[in-house]
């Protein structure tokens, strides 16, 4: 599985090249990072991500319109701008522009841009069909939002939690056992969840299990993103699925890197090669 990181900080992008694949970014990440940032144009700002990512590391970048004509004229602007910089460009493009007007606008743009042979990453992806549907259009990526989905689920469960908990979502199927005993609220979620084209998915990392199934059925050779990443579980359990990729913010990405227990067994065996002086060793 290949490791991106979901970040617009360059700062980060360097630290982590030697262990990333790719980098993701969307519009909130990089109007985070240029506020922090005064006096940089983001014309420049996307270059220099393009840069330091450097060649064979896809760079996802996203379109701002809703409307399929734009988000053609969008995508073609990001890859002929950015692309020569290091051939790493892919477009992300969302594959439903729901209340915005015609639901299918992303899907037409999407096999639009694909068709000039720009690289997609159709994104927002909620549920199976809509993998399915992108992957028809020739998405060359899809991003289902593993942990928006946990979100969605938790919140409408009236469950109490915070961004970066691991959602347990066996807990999901408790909640429908006892339905019957809760609010009328959480009844009528239930009964709505799958008529919304939920397809029974039951998590984010369920979500990306199905999708899996389905591009298998069907061969496609369209790459699953396992995206809105929030808790390190969740890379473990999209590892053992066979997501192609997993997009990590960066404390993700640090809490795979390290464990108390190889921090304790580092530091044991650097005091004693210390007192051994078995630095010498390398030294004669």
């Amino acid at each position: 599985m290949k490791v991106f990181l979901d970040t617009a900080e360059i700062d980060e992008i360097k630290k982590y090249s030697d262990v990333i694949d790719g980098v993701t970014t969307n519009p909130t990440l990089l109007r985070i990072a240029i506020e922090k940032r005064k006096g940089i144009m983001l014309k420049d700002y996307i270059a220099e991500i393009c840069n330091v990512a450097g060649k064979g590391r896809p760079v996802s970048l996203e379109v701002a319109s809703v409307d399929v004509e734009k988000m053609v004229r969008e995508a073609q602007f990001l890859y002929e701008n950015f692309n020569g910089i290091a051939g790493n460009v892919v477009v992300k493009v969302p594959v439903s522009t729901g209340s915005f007007g015609e639901s299918i606008e992303g899907l037409r743009a999407i096999k639009e841009v694909s068709k000039k042979g720009i690289p997609v990453n159709a994104t927002l992806i909620m549920t199976p069909s809509q993998a399915l549907l992108a992957a028809k259009a020739g998405a060359s990526y899809v991003s289902p939002f593993v942990g928006r989905v946990d979100d969605y689920i938790r919140k409408n469960l009236g469950m109490k939690f915070s961004k970066e908990d691991y959602y347990d979502y066996q807990a999901f199927q408790d909640y429908k056992k006892e339905s019957a005993k809760r609010s009328e609220k959480l009844e009528e979620f239930l009964k709505s969840y799958d008529a919304e084209g939920n397809s029974g998915v039951i998590s984010g990392v369920d979500l990306v299990r199905k999708i899996k199934k389905v591009f298998e059925n069907f061969s496609f050779d369209t790459k699953i993103i396992a995206a809105s990443i929030r808790h390190v579980r969740q890379v473990f359990e999209v590892m053992e699925i066979g997501s192609h990729i997993a997009t990590v913010p960066a404390y993700v990405l640090e809490e795979m890197i390290r464990h108390p227990k190889t921090d304790e067994g580092v530091k044991v065996f650097y005091e004693d090669s210390e007192k051994a002086n078995y630095r010498e060793l390398f030294e004669s």
